[in-house]
C-alpha cells in the first residue's frame, strides 16, 4: 500500500483534515462507541499510565544528575518528558484519523502486514525482556529484603531461595492479575506502585539529613570499593552540588533518562478503556501521568544527588546501605520498590499478550480459551529467563536499547510522515521527522555505551 493509497482509505471514512495535525472535531469523539457507557475512570487511568511509566529505573536518576549537574538534568528530563508526551499526541491523533485502536493496527496502516509485524514483535521482544528484567530483579532481591527485615543469619530456608520466591510470586500474585480481562481492572495495584515510589522519594528527602557530607571515612571507603571506577578521596570539596557537568559519563545519563518515560505499548490499551474514550481525554490522562512522574523522578533525583553528590551510586540504595545497614526505614523502601517492580509486571504483560494474539489470531472475539493459554505461556517464558539466563539484564540491555527507541520515538514520527498526506515540509511533518532523528541518535548512543562497557568489563 503506497503512501497515497493509505491516506486515501484513511480520508474516505473520515472527514478531511487540516493541515494543523491536531483536529479538533475529533478532540470529544468517542474512539469506541461501547467505550462510551463503561470503562475505566481517569484517575485509574492515570495510575495504570504512570505504573508504566515509572519502574526500577528511577533509582539510577540521581547518578544521571551527578553526571549531568542539577540544571543540565532538569532541562534533559524536561525535554525527554516533552517528546515522550508528543509521540504519545501523534500516536492518538493516528488514531483518531484512522479509527484504530492499537499499536499493531497503525503499523499495518503505514507499511501492511510488515509493519503490524513489526510492531507486534518489537512489542512482544520489549516486554518479555522488561518482564525478565523485573523478575531477575525480584529474585535477585527479595530474599535480601527478607533477611534484613528478619535479621536472621542464612539457614537454608525456602524464603532464602530467590527461585522458590519467584515461583511463588508468579503464582499468587502475578498470575491472578494477569489473566484479568481488562488492563483497566489494574488500576488499584497501579495506584499502590505510584504510593510505593511515591513513599521512595520522600524518604530520599527526609534521608538527606540523616547523611552528613563529607561521609565518614568507613562508608566512603565502602562506597568506592562497591563502585566499578573507584573515586579519589571524598573531602569537603566534594560537598559541592554542581549545575552543569559535562564529561564522559555524561552520555550515559542520555538513554537513562530518555527510556524512563518508555509507556507506549500501555497507552492504546489504555486508551481504549478509558470512559468516554477521547483523544483530548485520553492526552489529558498522559500528561497527568508524565507530569506527576516528572515531578517524582525530579525530587528523588535531586535530593539523591544532595546527600551523595559525585559519590552517588548508579543505583542509589547502595549509598543508603554502604551508610545505613541497618536502617528499618531504608529496609522497607527496599521492599516496596520490589513490591512496585512486581505490580508491574502484570501491566506491561498484557500489550505483550495482545502482541502475541494480533499476530496468530488477529482482531477477533475475546476468547477465554486464547486470552489463558497466552498468559499462561508468556508468563512461562518470562520466568525461565529470569530463573536460568543469569546475564538477562545484559542481553535486554542491547534489545531493549533498540525497541524502546523504536517504540517510544522512531515508530510513531514514521507512521504519521506514511499516513498523514501533509506536506513533507509542513511543521508537523517536520517535528515527527525530529522525533524519528533523536529515536534513531538515543538508540545508537545507547548501543554504542553498552558495548563500550562491555568491552571496559572484560
Amino acid at each position: 500500500m503506497s503512501k497515497e493509497a493509505a491516506a486515501s482509505s484513511i480520508q474516505a471514512g473520515s472527514r478531511d483534515q487540516p493541515d494543523r495535525g491536531d483536529e479538533e472535531d475529533g478532540e470529544t469523539t468517542p474512539l469506541l462507541a461501547q467505550g462510551a457507557s463503561r470503562g475505566a475512570s481517569f484517575a485509574s487511568s492515570v495510575f495504570n499510565l504512570m505504573n508504566a511509566i515509572m519502574g526500577s529505573g528511577i533509582l539510577g536518576l540521581a547518578y544521571a544528575m551527578a553526571n549531568t549537574g542539577i540544571v543540565g538534568f532538569s532541562v534533559l528530563l524536561l525535554l525527554v518528558s516533552s517528546l515522550a508526551s508528543y509521540s504519545i499526541h501523534i500516536l492518538l491523533t493516528l488514531c483518531d484519523q484512522t479509527g484504530l485502536k492499537s499499536y499493531e493496527g497503525l503499523g499495518e496502516i503505514a507499511f501492511q502486514k510488515a509493519g503490524k509485524v513489526l510492531v507486534a514483535s518489537t512489542i512482544l521482544i520489549q516486554n518479555i525482556g522488561a518482564m525478565a528484567s523485573y523478575m531477575f530483579i525480584l529474585k535477585s532481591e527479595l530474599p535480601a529484603t527478607i533477611h534484613s527485615f528478619l535479621r536472621t543469619e542464612a539457614s537454608g530456608l525456602w524464603y532464602e531461595d530467590g527461585g522458590i520466591l519467584l515461583i511463588l510470586v508468579t503464582v499468587c500474585v502475578v498470575l491472578p492479575l494477569a489473566l484479568l480481562p481488562k488492563i483497566g481492572f489494574l488500576g488499584y495495584t497501579s495506584s499502590l506502585s505510584f504510593f510505593f515510589m511515591l513513599f521512595f522519594a520522600v524518604v530520599v528527602v527526609v534521608k538527606k539529613w540523616s547523611i552528613p557530607c563529607p561521609l565518614p571515612v568507613n562508608s566512603t571507603l565502602s562506597l568506592q570499593m562497591s563502585s566499578p571506577t573507584p573515586s579519589s578521596n571524598f573531602s569537603g570539596s566534594d560537598c559541592t552540588a554542581h549545575l552543569f557537568v559535562f564529561s564522559s559519563k555524561s552520555a550515559y545519563a542520555i538513554p537513562t533518562m530518555a527510556f524512563s518515560f518508555l509507556c507506549h505499548t500501555a497507552i492504546l490499551p489504555i486508551y481504549c478503556e478509558l470512559h468516554r474514550p477521547t483523544k483530548r481525554r485520553m492526552q489529558n490522562v498522559a500528561n497527568v501521568s508524565i507530569s506527576l512522574s516528572f515531578l517524582v523522578y525530579l525530587v528523588s533525583a535531586l535530593f539523591g544527588y544532595l546527600t551523595f553528590y559525585a559519590q552517588v551510586e548508579s543505583q542509589l540504595l547502595l549509598g543508603y546501605d554502604a551508610y545505613l545497614p541497618h536502617d528499618v526505614l531504608v529496609t522497607v523502601v527496599r521492599l516496596f520498590i520490589l513490591l512496585a517492580v512486581l505490580l508491574t509486571v502484570p501491566l506491561i504483560h498484557f500489550p505483550a499478550r495482545k502482541a502475541v494474539l494480533m499476530l496468530f489470531l488477529g482482531e477477533r472475539r475475546f476468547s477465554w480459551i486464547a486470552h489463558c493459554l497466552s498468559t499462561f505461556l508468556l508468563l512461562l517464558v518470562v520466568v525461565l529467563l529470569a530463573e536460568y539466563v543469569p546475564d538477562i539484564r545484559n542481553v535486554f540491555g542491547v534489545v531493549g536499547s533498540t525497541t524502546s527507541t523504536c517504540l517510544l520515538f522512531v515508530y510513531p514520527g514514521l507512521f504519521y510522515l506514511r499516513i498523514n498526506s501533509h506536506d513533507i515540509r509542513s511543521c508537523s511533518s517536520t517535528k515527527a521527522g525530529a522525533l524519528v532523528v533523536f529515536g534513531v541518535f538515543v538508540g545508537l548512543l545507547s548501543l554504542c555505551i553498552i558495548i563500550l562497557s562491555w568491552a571496559q568489563m572484560s
